[in-house]
């Protein structure tokens, strides 16, 4: 374990051991990877762990950019817990370094609650928003919410087709005419909805339904624009000609080419 993950008590291995013995973690959560907390106040550090250690997650954390970067590659985190403000890198800087080869789910933190600075956040790769000041009951919701969200198993089922894409839910890969193409979960799950919808148009509010649950509430209306554009920078795909995704206008989305 990394002396640089800061925990509470002698260390990293033994907080986490010590967490994960929790009843709570046998009766709802079976992974033992940790929750990475990234914040440079120790007094939120300390009641974030404290409410999600209650809930039986292991917890790991780091006070600024560069050490929450090094915690991610050492410990394979469940979930980061991301203030936007940090030292050294920014929260917008670690998101993108962490996007660049990894879906591991991000719930960003930040004072700065405006519908830009949300929207900024989700279009760098965060899963979920939470303003400061907040409930760190509220913080355990969504992240439980998120992980529900992740962690959901599909029922096995062959890869669906769609033109040249092959989309695998078992497995969560795409691959576009065979060669792999690196999906965060979030636009895994946007693409499935439209593929499986066979042509039919989903409206916005069904597709953040399948992004967020309907158990998740306060989504952003522009979230769901926001994940189509960049499901489809990756998929190279032009919103004016498209080959994969049409928007219906006044309406939500549909996978091109089929039937309305």
């Amino acid at each position: 374990m990394s002396r640089r993950c800061h925990t509470a008590g002698t260390g990293c291995a033994t907080t986490m051991r010590a967490t994960v013995a929790h009843p709570a973690a046998r009766r709802d959560l079976d992974d033992a990877r940790p929750i990475l907390v990234v914040d440079d106040d120790a007094k939120i550090i300390q009641l974030v762990r404290a409410y999600l250690e209650r809930e039986g997650f292991a917890v790991i954390h780091a006070r600024d950019g560069r050490e929450a970067l090094e915690a991610a590659r050492e410990h394979d985190p469940r979930l980061v817990v991301l203030d936007l403000m940090l030292p050294e890198i920014d929260g917008l800087a670690v998101t993108r370094a962490l996007r660049a080869d990894s879906s591991v789910p991000i719930l960003m933190l930040s004072a700065r609650g405006t519908t830009a600075d949300r929207v900024l956040g989700i279009n760098e790769g965060a899963d979920d928003y939470l303003p400061k000041p907040f409930s760190p009951a509220e913080l355990v919701v969504r992240v439980k919410a998120i992980l529900r969200r992740t962690e959901r198993s599909d029922h096995a089922s062959e890869p669906l087709r769609h033109r040249d894409l092959t989309i695998d839910p078992d497995r969560h890969e795409v691959t576009r005419a065979g060669a792999p193409i690196s999906l965060t979960r979030a636009e895994f799950r946007l693409l499935l909805a439209l593929v499986r919808a066979n042509g039919r148009t989903l409206s916005r509010e069904s597709l953040l339904d399948a992004l967020y649950g309907e158990a998740d509430a306060a989504v952003l209306d522009r979230t769901v624009d926001v994940y189509v554009r960049r499901l489809r920078e990756k998929l190279g795909d032009d919103a004016d000609s498209p080959r994969y995704v049409m928007t219906v206008r006044g309406v939500g989305y549909r996978a091109a080419g089929g039937p309305d």
